[in-house]
């Protein structure tokens, strides 16, 4: 993902709730939402040029998602894919704080990532730039993009307080929540980050919702953990000039309450 607003155990009905776009090369090959077979059962789409995942939820309502960091020095010459991470993570029923320690440790040899993992009782970030960091958040609402959590570039700040706006109303719905970084401004020009690609570029990817013929926000991902053990992710897909092309939806149970999904 490139951009994504996460609320943990903020909402009375909602252990979490995320939602979230994948921004990329609209010529890089992928696979829409579905459910994964193979060591790691797990429900994502798929990077077919590196084989693995920007986000991903297990049976059991685990959920992980991945952010690459932009800023000279994050590139890591050689290194594994970033898009494994998500699929490790979610093989296994370990804690994410215990996952995300012990990441932490071999970090270095990713390019520069940012990593939530969700295990139902704590949400866990994971950085290794500039340095590497595993840390438990409080309930709370994050706003994430190629920066450190919280890093109050201009479309997090929108996309944060609308979807803050959203929840609060108690009136939100799946598709509000769609529509809330579907927001193609860029930012002004005195409020661009300096990530090292040109001021071009960075006016270009400073709207929540990119719309270019080369680059551009591939697809939405809506997920929802409710409390009484029911998980629902959305996605949406979109087209170079930012059409829908493809709407899926799955709902299940978790593990732990007896797993249905269709």
């Amino acid at each position: 993902m490139c951009l994504l607003v996460a609320a943990f155990d903020r909402h009375a009905a909602y252990r979490l709730v995320l939602v979230g776009h994948r921004d990329e090369f609209h010529a890089r090959p992928a696979v829409p939402l579905g459910w994964w077979d193979g060591p790691a059962v797990l429900l994502a789409g798929r990077d077919l040029q590196a084989g693995g995942t920007w986000l991903g939820v297990d049976r059991h309502g685990r959920v992980g998602v991945v952010t690459n960091f932009r800023a000279p020095g994050a590139l890591q010459s050689g290194g594994p894919s970033r898009g494994e991470l998500v699929p490790a993570f979610l093989a296994g029923l370990r804690p994410a704080a215990e996952f995300g320690a012990d990441l932490a440790g071999r970090a270095g040899r990713y390019s520069g990532f940012n990593l939530l993992l969700f295990d139902d009782t704590s949400l866990v970030y994971v950085t290794n730039h500039p340095s590497p960091e595993s840390r438990s958040l409080r309930s709370g609402l994050y706003g994430l993009s190629n920066d450190r959590l919280d890093v109050p570039w201009p479309k997090v700040v929108r996309a944060r307080e609308r979807v803050a706006a959203l929840l609060d109303s108690g009136r939100w719905t799946v598709d509000a929540l769609f529509r809330a970084l579907k927001d193609r401004l860029p930012a002004p020009d005195e409020s661009l980050p300096d990530t090292g690609i040109g001021i071009e570029r960075e006016r270009l990817v400073s709207a929540p919702f990119i719309v270019d013929p080369q680059y551009g926000t591939r697809c939405a991902t809506v997920v929802l953990v409710h409390r009484d053990g029911t998980i629902r992710v959305d996605e949406r897909s979109y087209d170079a000039q930012g059409e829908t092309t493809g709407r899926t939806t799955f709902a299940f149970r978790s593990a732990a309450t007896g797993n249905e999904h269709r």
